[in-house]
Formats: C-alpha cells, sequence, structure tokens
C-alpha cells in the first residue's frame, strides 16, 4: 500500500471519528500516529518515533515535545500535537513548537492537529524557527502536487540537504503567490507605477495613478484569461500535450465557451480566470463519471453556474467567488429541491477536491432517466 491509499484511510477514519475525539491523546492514537506510520516511520519504536521527547532550555526543565522522529539517534523532525478541534493559528501553539525546536538538532518542525500539519524550518537564522510555515499538508483536502511534497519527508526519501533547500523554495514562492494575489485583487501603488512608466509619457500625478491602477487591474484579468485560452486551444490541437489535457480535461466546446464569455461581458458580466480555473477542475473531477462534452457553465451576476447540457435544471454546482473580499463559496444543489443548495466556504481552489465526491453523486443523480427526461420550466 503506498502513500496515498494509507492517507485516504486516515482521511476517512479523520471523517468517522473526527466528532467522537475529545482531547488530544486521542487525537494522537487515531490520526497523528498512523500519520507518521504512513511516512514509512517505526511507530512502536521508541528508538525512530520518540514519544514525549526531551527538549530543555537552559534555565527551563521538564519541557517535551510530543513526537521526535530520529535518524541515527538524532532527531530529524519534530512533531507537536493538538486535539483536533484545536485551532492551529493559536499563537501560543507556535510559539511552544518554536522553543522545542531551538533547544534540538531538528531542522524541521511539524504542528499538527492530526488533520491539518504545517512544517517549519529555520530559512532565516539558523536553529530559529521561522514565523511562517513553509509547507501545509490537510489530510481532508489535498492533491498531487502537495503529495509529493509530502513524501520527501518519509523515511525512504528524507535528504536533509535536499529538504533545506526544497523547503526554503517553497516558503519564497507561497509567499511570492502572496503578494501576486495581492496585487491581482488590489494593486499599489508602487506595482501600478511600474506599468505606468512603461506605457504613459505624460506626468504621473495621483490622478494618473488613480486612472491607471484600475486600467492595470483589468489588464492582468483580461491578459490572465487570453493565456487560458491560448493554452487551451494549443492542448486541443496538439495531440503532444496529452498531459497538459489529463491535468485540466478535454475542453470540447472551446468556441461555444468563448462565445459565452463574450456574452456575458456585453451584459456586464465578466467571467474571471479564477472561475474558469473552478470550472476546469470540476470538469476533470467529473470525467470519469460522464462525458465531459456534457460539462458547461453559465455566468451570471449572482453566481457562476456549471451544469449539463446548458440546461438550469441540470445545474451541477455553483461557485461564487467574491474578488473584492476574497470569499469563496461552492454550492452543491439538492437533489430533490432545485431551489435548495448545501453551500460550504473554500479558502483556495484546491479545495473543491474536498467536496468532489458530493459533486459526483449530484452528476451521478442527474444522469438518471427518472431526471434527465424532465421537460424544462421556462
Amino acid at each position: 500500500m503506498d502513500l496515498v491509499d494509507r492517507l485516504k484511510g486516515i482521511a476517512q477514519q479523520v471523517d468517522k471519528l473526527q466528532s467522537q475525539i475529545q482531547n488530544e491523546q486521542a487525537t494522537k492514537t487515531a490520526f497523528i500516529m498512523p500519520f507518521i506510520q504512513a511516512w514509512g516511520y517505526d511507530v512502536f519504536n521508541p528508538i525512530e518515533v520518540h514519544p514525549e521527547y526531551t527538549a530543555d532550555l537552559p534555565g527551563l526543565k521538564g519541557e517535551k515535545v510530543d513526537y521526535a522522529i530520529c535518524l541515527n539517534d538524532k532527531p530529524i523532525i519534530l512533531i507537536e500535537c493538538k486535539w483536533c478541534g484545536d485551532n492551529l493559528e493559536n499563537p501560543k501553539h507556535n510559539s511552544q513548537l518554536h522553543r522545542y525546536f531551538h533547544s534540538t538538532e531538528a531542522k524541521f518542525g511539524v504542528l499538527t492537529n492530526g488533520i491539518i500539519y504545517r512544517f517549519y524550518t529555520d530559512t532565516d537564522k539558523d536553529n530559529i524557527m521561522d514565523d511562517k510555515p513553509f509547507f501545509e499538508f490537510n489530510v481532508l483536502n489535498f492533491d498531487e502536487s502537495s503529495l509529493n511534497e509530502l513524501k520527501r519527508f518519509s523515511k525512504s526519501n528524507f535528504n536533509l540537504d535536499d529538504l533545506e533547500n526544497v523547503a526554503r523554495n517553497l516558503l519564497y514562492t507561497k509567499e511570492i503567490k502572496r503578494v501576486i494575489s495581492e496585487q491581482l485583487s488590489n494593486p499599489c501603488t508602487d506595482f501600478v507605477k511600474f506599468f505606468v512608466t512603461h506605457v504613459y509619457s505624460g506626468r504621473m500625478t495621483s490622478g494618473v495613478i488613480e486612472k491607471f491602477t484600475e486600467i492595470t487591474q483589468r489588464s492582468l484579468k483580461e491578459y490572465i484569461n487570453e493565456r487560458i485560452k491560448e493554452r487551451l486551444e494549443s492542448a486541443i490541437n496538439n495531440d503532444s500535450s496529452s498531459s497538459f489535457i489529463q491535468d485540466l480535461s478535454p475542453i470540447d466546446n472551446l468556441e461555444e465557451i468563448i462565445t459565452d464569455q463574450s456574452d456575458s461581458e456585453d451584459n456586464g458580466i465578466v467571467t474571471t480566470a479564477e472561475e474558469l480555473e473552478g470550472f476546469y477542475m470540476i470538469k476533470s473531477i467529473l470525467r470519469e463519471v460522464v462525458d465531459t462534452s456534457r460539462i458547461q457553465y453559465k455566468d451570471t451576476k449572482a453566481y457562476f453556474g456549471i451544469n449539463l447540457d446548458g440546461k438550469v435544471r441540470q445545474t451541477v454546482c455553483r461557485l461564487r467567488f467574491n474578488e473584492r473580499t476574497g470569499h469563496k463559496t461552492i454550492s452543491i444543489l439538492d437533489n430533490t429541491d432545485f431551489k435548495k443548495e448545501a453551500t460550504t466556504t473554500i479558502e483556495n481552489l484546491d479545495q473543491i477536491y474536498g467536496v468532489a465526491e458530493f459533486i459526483k453523486a449530484r452528476v451521478k443523480y442527474l444522469t438518471k432517466d427518472s431526471y434527465a427526461n424532465q421537460p424544462e420550466k421556462v
């Protein structure tokens, strides 16, 4: 059984027992120890997985971290555990792991509640744990990319030198993505000035900056949309792009999609790159249960709807992405009452995979003859 299969088993365990787990010890036993074991470390060998590892500081005795994973009798990963219902945002949790990290030789620290695993290292100063994690893994919501990063910490793949470089790159990449996201939604003056100096020869007044802020924001969105279309057209017209097509799912009606978008823009509705990305992710999820040529979208001012065969009554789900606030939700329609929907908030698009089974279940219901053959209501 490989890592992904073990993680799926842990995810099922979390779904089943999470509401019944009432303390940290039970969280360790039910969720965290199986996770460590999935990495390939022997949780029943205290020399390899050392529980209650002593991490005393000068002048402060009795400090113990929940687990230390050791190789060659040296700690390589410290794991500080919390109850599965605990919020890892609590500053005292981070400071606790920070103390343990400083007092040992370990280069990696993990803060977890058995569901979310936050990975830390010492990018800024040697032996001083960074304030921000360089990587976060959620057992209930992970993709192939995060799985590959997690594998690097398994017993069979662990390489300290490689991991130090990977951790540094992941941290910087994460922060750069955050900055890019902020600038796309709310470009700062310096960011706008960079573009103004390249396209405008007049005097750079506050009025010019204000005008170009809106132009810059719109230009960035249009550029992203154009790049998405170009890549999709290239993937469709080039058989050698099979790996890209597998990632995004085949796009069978590109002309119709582009036409739909143009119509929406004429009505004051702008289909964003983020909405399109969400659409392609959902299309990829559904490729194993329905012909993807049937999956279409309809953008409205209230939501971005994804349906079968362009029929409103066969709506699968609705995306509501607020560009101003950054708030995102995905709503899956009720099978028995078309007017009802189950809505969940997502922090990023990858979390769409967390409701994949519900999306598939909705489509399986819609493709039943008893429902699909009902006449459309005007």
